[in-house]
């Protein structure tokens, strides 16, 4: 594995560690405090919270993804390199896994503790609000595909620079406030494995929906947004050209110029990006045509009136 590589793993680990320590950790140990829970609002908030801050933290490094289904969502997008697939759900796993088991090592410090579900995924019996399986496969499929799509639409050409993971984070937390009623809300298959490993028993047989239905809602909407934000395709957005208007100004009021010049901004809309403005180059004198001259002038013994 080279350097780079290396790198992004160690930034994946990291970003999902916090993913999974954090909004399962909110809900674990703080969703149902006694008289002051955060419930689920709050658990929404901390998953969202944790994406948000991550994503400005390594997402630099590695993208950001935390997530197996975004992974293989931007893969299929062709966002994402193909050797960079395997580790990076691999890192993801793993830090998953390490989340939850940390999170049990705190947990079990309270006196009488005892794991319960420990905010794991499931349906039918195991679904907070026992709802069938077709109901969670379809709720876990839809929310993953309008997540990857934000996070592919918001990190595309042509959207605001610098803001991504502030959309991406509110996305994930309105994810939460929909779903968790139905699955306790997954769209990540990392997020899942690792609760469901502490919880056991029937929770680690119903983990394979939670790993299917993610992975095919985040492939659907990379193969859709691979097609929509192609780089040929029409930019409805407003797009700026500089374009170099003469006038006869003086020259201390433009950019340059004999008769100055001014700097303008042409609004395009809905229509392909323009090409750069033409630019005169400035060529070089001819060596012959000013041979043996100051300047451009000539020599002062040629000068009239001059010996």
């Amino acid at each position: 594995m080279d350097v780079d590589t290396s790198r992004r793993v160690v930034a994946e680990f990291f970003g999902t560690f916090w993913l999974v320590f954090g909004g399962c950790g909110a809900a674990v140990l703080a969703a149902a405090f006694p008289v002051l829970g955060i419930g689920f609002v709050g658990v929404s908030f901390a998953f969202g919270l944790t994406v948000l801050t991550m994503a400005y933290a390594v997402g630099h490094v590695s993208g950001g993804h935390f997530n197996p289904a975004v992974t293989l969502g931007l893969w299929s997008a062709g966002r994402c390199a193909n050797r960079h697939v395997v580790p990076y759900i691999v890192s993801q796993v793993i830090a998953a896994v390490a989340a939850a088991f940390a999170l049990r090592i705190i947990a079990s410090g309270k006196p009488g503790w005892v794991p319960g579900g420990f905010a794991a995924n499931g349906y039918a019996d195991l679904s907070p609000g026992k709802y069938s399986l077709a109901a969670c496969l379809c709720t876990e499929l839809l929310l993953t595909f309008f997540f990857v799509f934000i996070i592919i639409g918001t990190t595309s050409k042509g959207a605001a620079t610098g803001f991504a993971g502030i959309p991406i984070g509110l996305a994930l937390t309105l994810i939460h406030l929909v779903s968790i009623p139905v699955t306790n809300t997954s769209v990540n298959p990392a997020r899942s494995t690792g609760p469901a490993l502490v919880a056991g028993g029937e929770y680690l047989g119903q983990l394979w929906l939670f790993w299917l239905a993610p992975i095919v809602g985040a492939l659907v909407a990379g193969w859709l947004t691979r097609w929509m934000y192609e780089r040929e395709a029409i930019i409805d957005t407003i797009v700026v050209e500089e374009r170099r208007v003469a006038e006869n100004t003086p020259r201390h009021e433009g950019r340059g110029g004999a008769a100055g010049a001014r700097w303008d901004r042409a609004v395009i809309t809905g229509a392909r990006r323009p090409a750069r403005p033409h630019r005169r180059r400035r060529v070089a004198p001819s060596p012959a045509r000013h041979a043996g001259t100051q300047c451009g002038r000539p020599p002062r013994d040629s000068r009239p009136g001059r010996g």
